[in-house]
């Protein structure tokens, strides 16, 4: 009778060692956070085993999220909630939540940390959330269906996509007020800043394409499709030397490659179906796709172009988010 209870005893004491590992303060391995839409879930990837270390339950249909400036704390936006939900990195836990207006959907911080702006779908607004006190600093209507939302380096300007418009609604990130609103490609579904800060690129659903707008200026200074157009391209990711971006194709079920400066897809990698989310390891080695109708976070050696594994999460995984 000693002998199981002992190796109950062992289990249960191994279990919190194996969370202390993945979350503790001291842990200097990296992480990759998953939404999982259906089950209402943050999935915890380690990047070291492939694998699927801890489940965070958070909100309803928990979709973007942005990491900290201390890497410390991630905000999800909860779009049924009408909040976001600030996850505790080193406990593994959402500590509390803060209302941001109807449907939230994506969510970037402010370059220090402290203001959260979000694309309200519903509404047709993009709001700012000041976070230690949770007001709304302002909320301002957009086109209609935002969704894609970016800030430049410099914390001044916000650039909110809206799909039904086929806009970018370019804000004062200070007063919410509207500076210009510039024509891009049909459903524009992301917006993503070169690593200098200098172009955004917006990403067009319908249209297959992407357009290139200059920060400095906030003009259109370029478009160019996505292979045959009929793709679907949707996130953005670059390579941290910039010559390098990587776009989801969600009717293609792949990855396009593309050259900044040329504006031409170079390669396309397959990886699971519909996927949504993109992110890069820090030092551009690994690149990952969240596959919505696979259920699956595909890991990709960007020096070969292939997928070296197929990680299981939750149900609809959306958004990816890499904490070095």
């Amino acid at each position: 009778m000693t002998k199981p209870i002992r190796r109950r005893c062992a289990a249960a004491l191994i279990a919190p060692l194996l969370l202390f590992g993945a979350f503790g303060a001291g842990s200097k391995e990296p992480l990759l956070y998953v939404t999982n839409e259906i089950p209402n879930t943050i999935g915890v990837i380690s990047p070291r085993t492939n694998a699927v270390v801890a489940t965070i339950p958070v909100g309803r249909r928990p979709r973007g999220m942005a990491v900290s400036p201390d890497k410390r704390t991630v905000y999800v936006a909860l779009g049924q909630d009408d909040a976001l939900g600030v996850v505790d990195v080193a406990s593994g836990q959402m500590m509390r939540t803060i209302p941001a207006n109807r449907d939230p959907e994506l969510v970037v911080l402010s370059p220090d940390g402290k203001v959260a702006y979000v694309s309200n779908e519903e509404i047709a607004h993009a709001s700012a959330i000041d976070i230690a006190s949770g007001n709304t600093l302002f909320s301002t209507p957009v086109g209609v269906e935002p969704e894609g939302v970016a800030i430049t380096r410099d914390g001044r300007k916000l650039y909110v996509t809206a799909e039904t418009n086929n806009t970018v609604s370019v804000l004062d990130a200070k007063t919410g007020g509207l500076l210009r609103t510039l024509h891009v490609g049909d459903n524009p579904r992301t917006v993503a800043l070169t690593p200098d800060g200098a172009r955004a690129w917006v990403s067009a659903e319908a249209g297959g394409n992407v357009t290139i707008i200059d920060v400095a200026s906030d003009s259109v200074v370029g478009q160019f499709p996505i292979r045959d157009g009929k793709t679907k391209p949707v996130r953005i990711a670059f390579s941290p030397d910039g010559r390098l971006a990587y776009i989801t194709e969600g009717a293609a079920a792949s990855v396009s490659v593309v050259d900044v400066a040329r504006q031409t897809v170079i390669d396309s990698i397959m990886v699971g179906r519909r996927p949504w989310g993109i992110a890069l390891s820090p030092d551009g080695r690994w690149l990952y796709t969240a596959d919505g109708r696979s259920n699956t976070v595909s890991m990709i050696d960007t020096g070969t172009r292939k997928v070296i594994a197929a990680i299981p999460v939750g149900e609809r995984p959306n958004d990816l988010l890499y904490i070095p």
